[in-house]
Order: C-alpha cells, then structure tokens, then sequence
C-alpha cells in the first residue's frame, strides 16, 4: 500500500512540474499572464506611491486624457494604444505590449526605456516600489 502512495506522489509532483513548465511558456508569450512582480508587490503601498502618478494619469477608461494617456486595461495593451492621446514619436514607433516586465523598466527610468519619450517622471529607484506599484495597477487597472 506505501508503494502505491509514493508511485501516486511522485507522479503527481511530475504532473505538477509540468504544469508549471506550460505556464512559463504560456507567460512569456503573453506579458499580461505574467505576475511575478506584482506577487512581490503590496498594492496598498502602491496605491499611496501612485499619487505621484495621479496628477499625469486616470486608472479608468475615460474620453478625456491627462497630461499621460489612461491607464485603462494597461496589461496587454499595444504600447501608445490609447485613442485620442498625442504620443510622442518615440511611443509611436515603440513595438511592445505592456507587460510587468516592460512597466517594471518603465518605472526605474522612462527616459532610458525609451529615449524620446514625453514622460518627465525620472523613475522610482527602489524595486520594492515598483512592484508595490505594478500590484496595485494590476489591481485597478484590469477589467474583466
């Protein structure tokens, strides 16, 4: 009986790796299923350090921009996608899709992200506030 137990455990550990295996795969081809650092995140910290966004960007979807486009369902979205935000030529001709990964360098520094760019935030230097930061976007900003 013990050894059908460990033959089931065993097994169900090689499911379990597996499982893993196709998530990873499944995360680095889509950004938005990627949340490694928003797990690391504590999105009521991010919430307090979004204030210094707040007075460039809306977290809601809205007809009306702010200095920086809405912010609206960022994760997945096609980089300078937000109609009827005049995007700086460098966003415009940038080809990625926002992900935790491309937010996470964003953050750190906008102007060495993407030289060119309009944005004159310099960044937040600490990792710990980025993915403070990026759980409580991932938090406000995805509609389901």
């Amino acid at each position: 009986m013990n050894s059908i137990l460990a033959t089931a455990f065993v097994a169900t550990l090689s499911l379990t790796a597996i499982s893993t295996t196709v998530s990873a795969e499944e995360t680095s081809a889509n950004p938005t299923l990627d949340t490694a650092l928003s797990a690391q995140g504590n999105a009521v910290k991010g919430k307090r350090l979004f204030m210094r966004c707040r007075a460039c960007h809306n977290l809601t979807k809205s007809t009306r921009h702010r200095v920086g486009p809405n912010l609206d369902d960022l994760f997945g979205k096609k980089v300078a996608a937000s109609e009827g935000f005049r995007y700086s030529k460098a966003m415009q001709e940038a080809d990625f899709i926002w992900g935790e990964a491309e937010l996470d360098q964003w953050l750190a520094k906008p102007k060495a992200f993407l030289p060119g760019n309009k944005m004159v935030f310099a960044g937040f230097k600490k990792q710990k506030d980025r993915n403070d930061i990026i759980a409580y976007l991932r938090e406000a900003t995805i509609t389901e």
